[in-house]
């Protein structure tokens, strides 16, 4: 995806607050902002995880890690 819902702005003052950044204790994302903008695209389309585009990744991991 060229285009994130979020600018880098907003991304610096989130990402402090995201769990799984490395160093953490437990299972650490990826990519936490590729899983922060697919949740986005979920909020803002209204559509079914099946549909989020592959650009965010397989949409069953996107989903158990927001699930969770």
């Amino acid at each position: 995806m060229n285009r994130f819902v979020l600018t880098d702005a907003q991304w610096a003052m989130m990402e402090p607050h995201c769990l799984g950044k490395p160093g953490d204790p437990g299972r650490g994302g990826k990519n936490n902002r590729l899983f922060v903008e697919a949740v986005l695209w979920i909020a803002r389309t209204g559509s079914p995880w099946r549909d989020l585009p592959r650009a965010f990744g397989n949409w069953i991991t996107v989903y158990t890690r927001f699930r969770d």
